[in-house]
């Protein structure tokens, strides 16, 4: 499974990039920072990065997202939210290689009804100028324990054996695509110790976003190599504690690596992917944050009070009719 989605770094403000970099515009005027977007796509679950798009001219989240789509590998799903859930996108989307898509989608967006599954789940047609192509739709409801609020679910999928890939099944597997933005806190703030970019030109600011996507890419194969030395599960590997064990490792062996025989620098980095495993995190809380912002700019109510909701989500499919 992987998905797709776009975030931005800010830069400061140096006269080459105030030059090059123009500053969003925001309620309150111009942003403090600019601003160098990126779009990655990235294997839900690992977060192993798979592909990125770097942009310091103001290109949009979708003109980047568009040049990650066709790095989607073969024998995939990719999940994405509703802004990819769009027509002229999801027509476009390669399907060759056993790659597949679970999107959700609005509910105000048209389509055409076909057949009506047992599941509860519809095959319908997509169309965006002259283009078409056959998706499944799920509708459903999402609730995190038993007083939550119910939330509707509207997904279109180009997995259209319901037989094999049941409703439910489905529904329920949407909840991974927030696992992207696990990957973007991990990256953005994590990794760093400054709210901005360190560089002073556009280049160098993109050479610095795609250092960061790199050094994550090699954490994640320390975090899958610690997991087979502690024999733990790849998800319960801390990635905080990964980076910072393997940062001492590699100050360690950057004043030290001449000293010690290969066999000795393998008996080293053994010890420190048995640290890592040994501080094993336990298995995640099923738990969910509120939908609201402290100081909205848009539908969302205001947050007051941050409250969670404990337990398992209640999960129904809600049967479309003709």
């Amino acid at each position: 499974m992987c998905g797709v989605d776009g975030s931005s770094f800010s830069v400061t403000n140096t006269p080459q990039v105030k030059k090059k970099l123009r500053k969003a515009r925001t309620r309150r005027g111009r942003a403090a920072f600019p601003k160098v977007g990126v779009a990655v796509m990235v294997e839900l679950g690992l977060h192993n990065p798979l592909a990125a798009a770097l942009g310091a001219n103001g290109e949009s989240e979708m003109v980047l997202a568009k040049q990650v789509l066709s790095a989607q590998p073969e024998c995939s799903l990719i999940i994405n939210d509703r802004y990819y859930g769009v027509a002229h996108v999801l027509v476009d989307l390669p399907a060759t290689g056993q790659r597949h898509f679970l999107v959700r989608v609005r509910a105000n967006l048209n389509r055409h009804l076909l057949e009506v599954y047992p599941d509860g789940s519809a095959l319908v047609e997509i169309r965006s100028g002259k283009k078409t192509r056959l998706v499944r739709e799920i509708i459903g409801t999402v609730r995190r324990g038993k007083r939550g609020p119910m939330t509707t679910v509207r997904l279109w999928t180009s997995l259209l054996d319901w037989r094999q890939c049941p409703a439910s099944q489905l529904l329920a597997l949407y909840a991974q695509r927030w696992e992207q933005e696990l990957f973007y806190q991990e990256l953005k703030v994590d990794m760093r110790s400054t709210p901005r970019l360190l560089s002073h030109t556009p280049l160098t600011a993109m050479q610095e976003i795609a250092a960061l996507i790199l050094a994550y890419a090699v954490l994640v194969d320390c975090r899958v190599e610690a997991a087979a030395v502690g024999d733990v599960g790849v998800l319960r590997i801390s990635f905080i504690k990964t980076l910072q064990v393997i940062q001492g490792l590699w100050q360690f062996l950057a004043v030290s690596a001449d000293l010690l025989t290969p066999a000795q620098v393998r008996l080293v980095v053994r010890r420190s992917l048995r640290r890592i495993a040994d501080m094993a995190i336990p298995k995640r809380r099923q738990r969910s944050c509120p939908r609201a912002l402290r100081q909205p700019v848009s539908s969302w109510p205001r947050l007051r009070k941050n409250t969670y909701r404990k337990g398992a989500a209640q999960l129904l499919v809600t049967p479309i009719v003709t």
